[in-house]
């Protein structure tokens, strides 16, 4: 049964198929004969592409089996290449041992001369890089790259040439340390111009041209923007003026290895800095110190001049001069003197009293000053640290240049603050002492006038 049904589903399919082919065929042929001469010349066509493709694909192979053999041959040939280089390869690496042995025992004490050379030369290269020397003498020291070269390496060694230029280098450095010499190379301006200047060379320390001191950095000449002080720039100018003898003159001893003590020098703030440091608390310290100085001096003057016209004063006390107030206290007296006891020591007193506030003026407020200087201290103290702290917490604290600046407001402002209280202090304390001691011989006449006058009657 089973065999039966398919038998059937086959006859079924092919008939299926061929009614198909019929439908497409029906298309085209007219009858069944040219549907049967279409059929017909169809397998005809395809058994002739069949046997073309067949012949190409026998083509393919056959060239395939060439390429392989060829393949293969070269494999061969390349294999029996690699056999004879590794062989060729351990007979020059034995002969590379030997050559090297054979080097190193002729070279004997040689090899230790190459390595001082070898230390020598690399640190004279650090210190030509760097040197001021160099700046006068330019790629002197561009030799010494291929003599530590031949010096490490194996296949080629130094000249005799190359060792004595070493020696000629290291003693020019030597000698050249010690003169002091005029050329002319191009210097950079901090605005950045270049101009063609005659230098002068203080050994390895300094180069000064045109009253100002230069930096090298191995490549270039620069103007340093920020100069020493006056004095050591009027030095620089009469040594390059100079044309003999001995010049007094300021150098850097740390030339030589950089000049660190010279860049740390010109970057020490001025005053004006250092005030710019203190912030807006910082001025207003000064600004009040500025005034109590003044106030304190003019008192100072004051007193100092009235103390004067008392004494003058003192010794002619039977003409009173209105100028001072011994003067006025002496006129009230005259002007009283026929009074009972009791009015008249009202009268003095009074005159008395009138002459005290002109007498203590400015006491209170150079007091204040005082006090408040060290408190206006405190408080930029705080500022400052408060700044620092949220440089901390923005920055943390491992770039302390972050924290400088509040750093130095909080320092900066205490002292300014102790240096406006302690003047302040001095001040009030000869200020105070002068008006007492002016008080002292008012008070002193007045009872001494009270006395008499009480005699009399």
């Amino acid at each position: 049964m089973k065999m039966k049904f398919v038998k059937n589903c086959l006859m079924l399919a092919t008939v299926g198929l061929l009614s198909s082919s019929f439908a497409v065929a029906q298309e085209k042929a007219q009858t069944l004969d040219q549907l049967l001469d279409m059929v017909k010349k169809s397998q005809i066509s395809e058994s002739a592409e069949h046997k073309q493709r067949e012949a190409e694909f026998a083509r393919d192979k056959s060239a395939q089996a060439g390429l392989l053999a060829q393949a293969n041959a070269t494999r061969q040939a390349e294999e029996n290449r690699s056999v004879t280089l590794e062989k060729k390869y351990a007979e020059q690496q034995l002969l590379v041992t030997q050559k090297k042995a054979q080097l190193n025992e002729r070279l004997g004490s040689m090899r230790e001369l190459f390595g001082h050379l070898t230390s020598t030369a690399g640190d004279l290269r650090a210190t030509l890089e760097t040197s001021l020397v160099s700046a006068q003498y330019p790629n002197r020291g561009d030799f010494l790259d291929t003599l530590i070269e031949k010096m490490n390496g194996s296949t080629q060694l130094p000249d005799i040439e190359e060792i004595e230029r070493l020696w000629y280098e290291v003693q020019r450095e030597m000698v050249e340390t010690g003169r002091v010499v005029k050329f002319t190379a191009t210097v950079i301006k901090p605005n950045g111009e270049q101009a063609d200047q005659e230098i002068v060379r203080i050994g390895a320390y300094n180069l000064v041209s045109n009253g100002t001191y230069l930096t090298y950095d191995g490549r270039k000449i620069e103007e340093l923007a920020r100069q020493p002080d006056s004095g050591m720039l009027s030095a620089a100018a009469a040594l390059q003026s100079a044309s003999s003898g001995v010049v007094d003159i300021g150098i850097d001893p740390t030339g030589p290895v950089g000049g660190q003590l010279l860049a740390a020098l010109i970057q020490k703030p001025n005053l004006k800095e250092y005030l710019d440091q203190g912030g807006s608390v910082g001025w207003v310290i000064v600004y009040v110190g500025i005034f109590g100085i003044l106030l304190g001096l003019w008192r100072i003057v004051v007193l100092f001049a009235m103390s004067a016209k008392v004494k003058s004063q003192l010794k002619n006390p039977a003409n009173p001069n209105t100028n001072n107030p011994l003067g006025r206290v002496l006129k009230v007296a005259q002007e009283n003197k026929n009074v009972d006891a009791e009015t008249l020591e009202l009268k003095l007193e009074e005159a008395v009293l009138k002459e005290r506030p002109a007498i203590e003026s400015g006491l209170a407020i150079l007091k204040i000053i005082a006090a408040v200087a060290p408190l206006l201290g405190l408080l930029g103290t705080v500022t400052g640290m408060i700044t620092t702290f949220q440089a901390i917490t923005i920055f943390g604290a491992g770039d302390p240049k972050n924290m400088a600046g509040g750093i130095s407001a909080a320092l900066i402002t205490t002292v300014q603050g102790l240096l406006v209280a302690i003047p302040m202090v001095l001040m009030h304390t000869l200020v105070n002492g002068r008006a007492k001691s002016v008080i002292h011989v008012l008070d002193e006449q007045t009872t001494g006038i009270i006395a008499e006058n009480a005699e009399r009657k």
